[in-house]
């Protein structure tokens, strides 16, 4: 279980410097593409759709003031390259965005113009990860003059991001954007399995929640980086995009719902739980509308949910922090996996990260965060596992050693009569199955009560220990011994019988007498008379001591330092004979 816990804060630490280097990585990757600010770098026009795209030249462009009513028709970007055209070997980075169709016109110095396009449903071979579009400027002699961006019926130009780069460079930033996004969706998978397995087997709540947490983020991730597109190429466009704004949503409710039932009930005040419950309940439902618009507001609606999930997000930080300070360890381990998220987009607001990361902007940023927070709350929830394994297993060897020790006498650490009636129950049941004789052997000390008056207890404890080590020798396969209680022991052994079984018997009277206790009582001699059942076939303990105990008061009635021998057969009748053995 250590080397359990042990692995699970090394693979922590390897994920954080994993991620942080792969963020670095993209961060400081060389680029030389330029971002296309529409506010900045475009002219704009608005047409009819039915407008045909060879129908540029003759639209009047404006380079002031920004796009509008342009959501039911044709808005058309414009931008001059300002001599970086004399390369010829460009392309033009689209994100994807809601639009039912874009055409890319590159404008070259003989005044031809050579377009492509996509639409809703058909992206073609343009598409790439990371949820961008790739145009690439076709190669002819003449250089290259302006970019034209036609988008017919799109959401908001708010949304628009583009970015103008060498060929060979989109083809590297493609690739690497596709192995970094494979590599977060996969982790995602992985933690998802995995929180699921975990939260089936412990039957715990918040672990369910955090596996579905971590299907949508892959859900999410998948449809926004486009990887969806090689199974379903026609849900490329508006539809995944629409898609991507319910699972970001939906997103943010089930974390919410997954770290506030990772706390237990009332550690925290009742209206702060429900507040952020309600909370992220109210950014999962917002989703389902802002799924469906396609109108100007979209835009002033994504700000007031922006600030929704700041208060939701204030609203879990505050209630695990509370959690925290009242000793939740889960509270802890969400705290440190909500770090780095929370982090991130502190830092997305502050900084204008959209046309770094290879492209992937923001979203790539929260993609990798994700990552980190899943795989973050699953190594957690293996280490607090093992804890439990841990406290587990000491109870369980805590309790065994307890029910070791109901079952042995403290004084000799023979077995007790319990736990000889524990051990003599299989032997009995193996002599009934292969039909083999089954003797009990009671051992009581002669006169053990003067010994106890005249040289102590302490002296009648040291006799007693030393006959139990005597008879503890005995102890093998097919023989149990235990101290039944006061001075008397017993033996239970099966396989033997008749004259076998009475020099057994003898042997051991014979041992106990020869027992040295000169220490304890001097020349006092210490014998044992033996009691013996033989029987067959074997019958049941009670029956078997009862017919034991008759035999040892033969024995004892007898003279004591005696055998007395009690056979029983089920075809012979009940005591088919006795016989005592006197000492030598």
């Amino acid at each position: 279980m250590t080397a359990m816990r042990d692995l699970a804060e090394t693979w922590r630490c390897r994920l954080w410097l994993g991620l942080c280097a792969m963020l670095f990585a993209l961060i400081a990757a060389p680029a030389h593409a330029r971002a296309l600010d529409v506010g900045r770098d475009f002219c704009h026009a608005v047409s009819g759709t039915a407008l045909g795209d060879d129908a540029l030249a003759g639209l009047r462009f404006s380079c002031s003031g920004t796009p509008t009513a342009y959501q039911d028709r044709s808005l058309w970007l414009r931008t001059s390259l300002d001599g970086e055209g004399a390369s010829r070997d460009l392309a033009l980075m689209v994100h994807n965005s809601r639009f039912d169709r874009l055409a890319v016109g590159f404008s070259y110095a003989d005044g031809a113009t050579r377009w492509q396009q996509v639409r809703s449903g058909d992206f073609g071979s343009h598409w790439r990860a990371g949820g961008q579009i790739l145009f690439e400027a076709p190669g002819r002699g003449a250089p290259l003059t302006a970019v034209t961006m036609r988008f017919d019926g799109l959401s908001g130009h708010q949304f628009v991001r583009a970015r103008i780069l060498p060929k060979d460079e989109a083809g590297m930033q493609s690739a690497g954007m596709a192995a970094a996004v494979g590599a977060a969706l996969t982790l995602l998978l992985v933690s998802c399995i995995y929180s699921l397995s975990l939260a089936v087997a412990v039957r715990r709540q918040y672990l369910a929640w955090q596996a579905a947490w971590a299907a949508t983020m892959l859900l999410w991730g998948a449809l926004w980086s486009q990887a969806h597109l090689a199974l379903v190429p026609a849900m490329a466009g508006a539809v995944t995009a629409q898609a991507g704004t319910f699972l970001a949503c939906l997103a943010i409710a089930v974390a919410t719902a997954s770290a506030v039932t990772a706390v237990e009930h009332g550690i925290v005040p009742k209206g702060l739980r429900t507040a952020a419950l309600l909370l992220g309940a109210g950014v999962g439902v917002a989703g389902i509308p802002l799924t469906f618009i396609r109108g100007g507001s979209l835009a002033a609606l994504a700000d007031l949910l922006g600030l929704a999930i700041i208060a939701d997000l204030v609203a879990v930080v505050v209630y695990l922090g509370w959690a925290w300070r009242r000793g939740s360890i889960e509270a802890r381990d969400f705290l440190g996996a909500w770090g780095l998220p929370m982090a991130v987009l502190a830092f997305i607001h502050i900084v204008d990260v959209e046309d770094g990361l290879w492209g992937g902007g923001s979203k790539l940023a929260v993609l990798v965060a994700a990552t980190w927070q899943a795989l973050w709350l699953a190594a957690a929830a293996t280490r607090r596992l093992a804890h439990l394994r841990i406290e587990r297993d000491h109870a369980r060897d805590a309790e065994a050693q307890a029910q070791q020790l109901a079952r042995r006498d403290p004084l000799t650490g023979l077995p007790n009569r319990r736990g000889f009636i524990d051990s003599v129950t299989p032997l009995l049941d193996r002599a009934r199955a292969d039909n083999l004789p089954a003797a009990l052997l009671l051992v009581d000390i002669d006169r053990f009560k003067s010994i106890n008056d005249i040289f102590g207890h302490e002296a009648g404890d040291a006799v007693l220990c030393g006959i139990g080590r005597r008879i503890e020798r005995w102890e093998g396969p097919m023989c149990t011994v235990a101290r039944l209680g006061g001075e008397e022991f017993g033996l239970l052994t099966i396989g033997m019988e008749g004259i076998i079984l009475a020099r057994f018997a003898e042997s051991i009277r014979r041992g106990i007498a020869a027992c040295d206790h000169s220490e304890v009582v001097g020349e006092r001699p210490v014998t044992a008379s033996v009691g013996v059942a033989e029987v067959r076939p074997a019958c049941d303990f009670k029956q078997l001591y009862r017919l034991a105990d008759e035999a040892l008061y033969d024995a004892k009635r007898g003279g004591r330092n005696r055998v007395a021998v009690q056979r029983h057969q089920k075809d012979a009748g009940r005591a088919s004979g006795r016989e005592i053995a006197a000492s030598k």
